[in-house]
């Protein structure tokens, strides 16, 4: 099968070619996995984290990928629920232990023996992958192969960021960082919340001018402050500036939500962080970590109620490295996504 492997780790300012093309033997599924034909898998920005290193592979050389939308070509001896020629998708947990506290509690996300699909076991940037079926997804009919791959991270995560806020209609929402996610949450907010306006923070005009597109009231820089102090904010940014910039524009009282798997570059704008002006008044911050198979099965159904339809550029598997790029430079309208023969 054909697949983009990585085999280092590179910084992507010095090589724009970061993985490479290459035949790898079709895995076979063990006992209770399932052989997925790969069709679509979206380009996450937490891939970009992976190439450079801020969340390394835990073995090199590996197939990324995590927003994976297939058939299933073979299944396990021991496969119960899933059977050859259902559509399946793939989301960023790829296994989790099961009996740790976190897992007991619902929250697999935090498990200590967390695996990342296409980080720490290969993923779809291939033809074909395996997954396990208990962390495999039926995909709702109302979506086409590429219009669902977004939906396995960008949405799902944007999902779990927004429950995160805590956030009650009729109440501000900001959004800092208007990429893959940020545009699937905005129409996801207009859609739960129909009496509460979205703000927008992104740096280019035309990413701005999107966010008015799909409904934002109001759409500004980074560092810009918005007209009304905001209940909630949800930065996906990679940057450490707009977590200072957002906590200047959070009501009193209000939360925080980072959505992001790492920051890159320089901290120390952490050291600007002034108290009264950006903690003070009770104000939050909160992480989002990883997604649980709830955050993907409750999100998909929401999704086709809406339903929710990703903007989307597409790539084939060959052009991997181009849509990275781009990715890099900030050219980002919607998702990226692979579609792949």
């Amino acid at each position: 099968m054909k697949a983009m492997i990585l085999k280092k780790l590179v910084n992507l300012k010095e090589n724009k070619a970061p993985l490479e093309l290459v035949e790898l033997p079709v895995p076979i599924p063990r006992e209770h996995e399932i052989l997925l034909k790969v069709s679509a898998c979206g380009v996450c920005h937490t891939e970009l984290d992976e190439i450079e290193g801020r969340t390394a592979p835990s073995q090199l050389p590996v197939v990324l990928g995590h927003q994976v939308v297939g058939r299933v070509e073979a299944v396990g001896g021991k496969v119960s629920a899933i059977k050859t020629g259902d559509r399946m998708g793939v989301a960023w947990i790829f296994s989790a232990c099961g009996v740790c506290k976190f897992c007991l509690a619902g929250h697999e996300n935090l498990c200590p023996a967390f695996e990342a699909t296409g980080r720490d076991v290969n993923g779809g940037y291939a033809q074909y992958m395996t997954v396990s079926e208990h962390f495999a997804y039926f995909i709702p009919a109302t979506f086409s192969d590429v219009q669902a791959a977004p939906l396995l991270c960008a949405g799902a995560i944007g999902y779990r960021s927004v429950r995160l806020t805590g956030l009650k209609d009729g109440q501000r929402l900001g959004l800092t960082g208007f990429g893959a996610s940020g545009h699937l949450v905005l129409k996801m907010a207009k859609h739960r919340y129909p009496n509460s306006d979205v703000y927008v923070f992104a740096r280019s005009e035309e990413e701005r001018a999107f966010a008015l597109e799909l409904g934002a009231v109001w759409a500004g820089g980074t560092t810009e402050r918005a007209p009304h102090k905001l209940d909630s904010i949800i930065d996906t940014t990679p940057a450490w500036e707009p977590v200072i910039e957002a906590l200047a524009n959070l009501e009193a009282g209000g939360r925080l939500v980072i959505n992001a798997i790492r920051k890159e570059g320089d901290k120390s704008s952490l050291l600007d962080l002034d108290y009264p002006a950006h903690l003070w008044l009770e104000k939050e911050i909160k992480s989002v970590a990883n997604i649980t198979r709830s955050d993907v099965n409750d999100f998909l159904k929401l999704a086709a109620d809406m339903p929710l339809k990703p903007e989307v550029q597409l790539f084939a598997l060959e052009q991997a490295n181009e849509a990275l790029i781009e990715l890099k430079a900030g050219k980002i309208r919607g998702v990226k996504v692979l579609k792949i023969d």
